[in-house]
C-alpha cells in the first residue's frame, strides 16, 4: 500500500531513519550525554527484574497514585503501601531512567515512564499501528506513548508523551509531517514549542520545556519531553508519516 492509499496527502521521501542508531526511549545510545545528560542502554524486559533493594533512609516519599502498578513493575509486594524498600526501589528506577525529581514517589511521569520501558519489548505487539517500508511516527493515545517504527523495526523506542485534552482531543488517523520549525513560539497561546513537527492543522509533535505532566493534557499537540523531542527532530522531516489512534484516558465521550 502506498502512502496515498493510507491518505497520507504527500509522497513519503525514501529516506528515514534506516541504518541510524536506536533512539532509547530517553537516551539515544550514541548522543546520550549530550541529550538527556543520562545513561544509555536500558533494560528493554517487559517487567524490572526482583532483587535485594538497599533501603535508603532519605528516602521518605509518602505513597503516590500509581504506587500499585509501580510495585508490581518492579517486582515488589503489590499492597498500594509506600514502604522504605518501594521508596528505594522507585527512586532507583526514576534515576535510571532520567526521571526528575528521583524521589521515590510514585507520580504520573514516572507511571507514563514505566509504561514505555515496558512496552519496548514490542511496542506494537497488537499490531494497532501499521507496518509500512517507509518510516510510521506511532502515536498511541491510549497508553500515551510515541515510537518510530520502519516495517517491523522500531527505530525510535516508545516514550512518554501528553496528547490533546477533553474537547481538544489530538485528531487521529492518517497524517504527514508538513512544515518544521525548531524554535516555534505558539501564536494562539505565546507560548514555546520546540522542534514543532506539525502534522494536522495546529496540531504538531513538539517538546515541552516544563514538565510533562503539570496539566490534564495538551491543546490537542502531542507533546514530549525536550530530549525526546530533539532526538525526534533529527529523525524525522516533512512527508513523513504520522499514525495517531486510540483515546486518551479521560478523554472518553
Amino acid at each position: 500500500m502506498t502512502p496515498a492509499d493510507d491518505g497520507i496527502a504527500a509522497a513519503v521521501p525514501g529516506g528515514g531513519p534506516a541504518g541510524r542508531s536506536r533512539y532509547r526511549g530517553g537516551a539515544l545510545l550514541v548522543l546520550a550525554a549530550t541529550v538527556l545528560g543520562a545513561a544509555a542502554g536500558v533494560a528493554t524486559a517487559p517487567r524490572a527484574a526482583a532483587g535485594p533493594v538497599v533501603v535508603d533512609e532519605e528516602c521518605t516519599a509518602s505513597t503516590g497514585p500509581y504506587q500499585r502498578p509501580m510495585e508490581e513493575y518492579l517486582g515488589r509486594p503489590v499492597d498500594g503501601a509506600q514502604s522504605p524498600e518501594d521508596c528505594a526501589a522507585i527512586r532507583g528506577f526514576q534515576e535510571a531512567q532520567a526521571v526528575d525529581p528521583a524521589d521515590g514517589y510514585a507520580n504520573l511521569l514516572t507511571y507514563r515512564v514505566m509504561t514505555a520501558v515496558r512496552a519496548r519489548a514490542d511496542p506494537n505487539a497488537d499490531r494497532l499501528c501499521p507496518a509500512r517500508s517507509y518510516p510510521v511516527t506511532c502515536v498511541d493515545l491510549d497508553r500515551q506513548l510515541l515510537w518510530v517504527q520502519r516495517g517491523q523495526d522500531v527505530v525510535f523506542d516508545p516514550v512518554p508523551i501528553r496528547s490533546g485534552r477533553d474537547g481538544e482531543e489530538t485528531r487521529t488517523g492518517w497524517h504527514a509531517i508538513y512544515w518544521r520549525s525548531k524554535d516555534h513560539v505558539s501564536t494562539l497561546y505565546d507560548t514555546p514549542m520546540p522542534y514543532a513537527q506539525f502534522f494536522d492543522g495546529g496540531q504538531a509533535l513538539h517538546g515541552r520545556l516544563d514538565s510533562l505532566f503539570d496539566g490534564g493534557g495538551s491543546a490537542g499537540c502531542v507533546n514530549l519531553r525536550l530530549g525526546d523531542a530533539e532526538v525526534l527532530w533529527e529523525l524525522l522531516d516533512v512527508d513523513d508519516a504520522v499514525y495517531v489512534w486510540g483515546v486518551k484516558p479521560g478523554t472518553a465521550d
